[in-house]
C-alpha cells in the first residue's frame, strides 16, 4: 500500500491528514510515513530530525548504498517511523522515479505527506519531484477544503486522484455531492474541522493522542 497526500491550496490540512492516517495504519501494522513538505515533526510533536534526510538522498546520486534510505528513517512511536526530508530543496527530478520504486516496493504501508502541488512554485523541481510521488502512488488522496477556490484550484492542478479527504468546516455552502461533482472523483471520508484537533497539534500530542475524531474519519481511508 503507497498512499499519497496532496492538495491544490495551502492550509488544507494535508500535513495534519498524511500524520493522522500513518498512525491509524500504525495502530494495525508497521508503518512508513515520509516527509516532502517538511512539516511532520511538527505536527506529530517529535524532536526536528537531525541529519540527512530525502534530499541528501536525491542529491547523493547512484553512488548511495542500497540501504541508504532504511538508514535515513527514525522513529516515532510504536510501529511508525519516519523518512525525513532533510534540509533544503528537493531537487535532481531524475532520482523521483527510482524513490517512487523503492517506495511502491515496500512490504510495509507507505504515506507520503506530497504538501501543496499548486500555487506560484508549480514550475519548481521540488514540487515537481513531490507530483511525481503522487502520481506513483498506489492511493493519491487530495486533501480539501469545502470551499470554492481550493475547489477552482484542484481542478487547476491537472492531477487525479483516488479519492478526497474532505475537510468539513462549519457555514460551508458546498457538500460532499458538490465536490464529488466538480472533481468527478468520490469522497472517501469527511473530517470535522473542531477545535480539540488543532489543540492536539498544537500542544504536540498528536502522535501520543490521536483525536478520536480524526481517528474515525480516517479509518475509512486507512
Amino acid at each position: 500500500m503507497f498512499i499519497s497526500c496532496w492538495s491544490a491550496k495551502g492550509g488544507a490540512g494535508t500535513t495534519v491528514t498524511t500524520a493522522s492516517l500513518a498512525l491509524v495504519l500504525a495502530s494495525r501494522e508497521p508503518t512508513l510515513l515520509v516527509d516532502l513538505a517538511g512539516d511532520l515533526p511538527t505536527v506529530l510533536g517529535v524532536p526536528e530530525p537531525e541529519g540527512q534526510g530525502l534530499v541528501q538522498w536525491l542529491e547523493a546520486g547512484a553512488a548511495v548504498a542500497p540501504d541508504a534510505l532504511a538508514r535515513l528513517e527514525v522513529d516515532v512511536v510504536s510501529q511508525l517511523t519516519l523518512l525525513p526530508r532533510g534540509s533544503g530543496e528537493l531537487d535532481h527530478p531524475e532520482r523521483a522515479e527510482l524513490l517512487a520504486a523503492l517506495l511502491g516496493a515496500e512490504r510495509r504501508p507507505v504515506v507520503i505527506d506530497c504538501g501543496c502541488l499548486g500555487g506560484p512554485l508549480a514550475g519548481s523541481a521540488d514540487v515537481g519531484i513531490r507530483r511525481q510521488l503522487a502520481v506513483s502512488s498506489s492511493r493519491s488522496l487530495l486533501v480539501t477544503r469545502s470551499c470554492y477556490l481550493a475547489l477552482r484550484r484542484a481542478v487547476g492542478v491537472g492531477m487525479n486522484a483516488s479519492g478526497v479527504v474532505l475537510i468539513e468546516e462549519p457555514g460551508r455552502a458546498l457538500r460532499s455531492e458538490d465536490i464529488e461533482q466538480v472533481l468527478g472523483i468520490p469522497v472517501v471520508t469527511s473530517v470535522p474541522w473542531e477545535s480539540g484537533i488543532a489543540r492536539a497539534v498544537d500542544a504536540g500530542l498528536l502522535a501520543n493522542r490521536l483525536p478520536r475524531q480524526l481517528s474515525r474519519a480516517l479509518a475509512s481511508a486507512a
